[in-house]
């Protein structure tokens, strides 16, 4: 399963990108610039007042950021392409600063495994069509023999171990958002939208061929709520949500299969 930790932290990159964009120069204000295509949900009414009135693009990247980053914890959910393999992995993890996580992880639509790291231990269960999807090139004896021993069962390994290592760094919330603090941004301000029912405002960035459009909340604390990948190599979303929220690391009940004890 090595191959889909590292998938999974080349998520957690693509994830941030939209923080760290383009850093010089700033926008002046402009709530006529239109939104990108990939809009949150359309038909949304603007605030009767208007958010982060007289504030640049970049000013209002500069909130979020600081606010993101100062979350304990946050949720990522989105649908990021694979340079590796082709396809798009799926994401839906909460994880925090402790470097705990919860969550699932899938590849292509094809399976998922659900994955839970408390400490150094991390527990994760796959499904029949994920262990076949990642068994690709294994003999259909060994795929067979994998299957049987581990589709639909939990398993748990050390965290430090050579298939878990991985997952030091992508399910610690600190390293995943290092960078994205003290950036400058050019973004441009877009128009009003919502993400999950929650008011927002759209900025668009760009960096190169690549280009950004960001989601930041209106009410309450300025979260990034979602970015979009809408040009460039990497096009894809990733949604921000569940902000210093709990992160559910009990161990799973049932039988858990130790993989450590199994490779000697």
């Amino acid at each position: 399963m090595r191959r889909t930790a590292l998938a999974a932290l080349c998520i957690a990159a693509a994830a941030t990108a939209g923080l760290t964009g383009c850093q010089p120069g700033q926008d002046k204000a402009d709530s006529s610039t239109s939104a990108a295509g990939a809009s949150a949900e359309s038909g949304t009414p603007a605030a009767k007042k208007e958010a982060f009135a007289g504030l640049t693009g970049g000013e209002i990247a500069e909130q979020a950021t600081k606010a993101t980053t100062g979350a304990s914890s946050l949720r990522m959910k989105g649908d990021i392409p694979d340079d590796e393999s082709g396809a798009t992995i799926s994401l839906d993890v909460l994880l925090n600063k402790k470097g705990e996580c919860a969550g699932t992880i899938g590849m292509g639509g094809k399976g998922k495994a659900d994955l839970i790291k408390a400490g150094d231990v991390v527990y994760m269960k796959f499904d029949e069509a994920f262990l076949r999807e990642q068994s690709e090139g294994e003999s259909k004896a060994d795929t067979d023999a994998a299957v049987a021993m581990l589709a639909g069962k939990w398993t748990k390994s050390k965290a430090t171990g050579e298939d878990a290592k991985e997952f030091e760094d992508f399910c610690d919330l600190g390293t995943v958002l290092d960078g994205a603090d003290g950036a400058d941004s050019d973004a441009s301000r877009g128009k009003a939208a919502t993400v999950d029912g929650v008011p927002a405002i759209t900025l668009h960035e760009k960096d190169g061929k690549e280009r950004y459009t960001l989601y930041v909340a209106t009410e309450g604390k300025p979260y990034l709520l979602r970015i979009d990948s809408t040009a460039g190599a990497d096009q894809g979303s990733v949604a921000f949500s569940d902000f210093d929220e709990p992160v559910p690391t009990g161990k799973p009940s049932g039988e858990i299969l130790d993989l450590d004890a199994l490779g000697g």
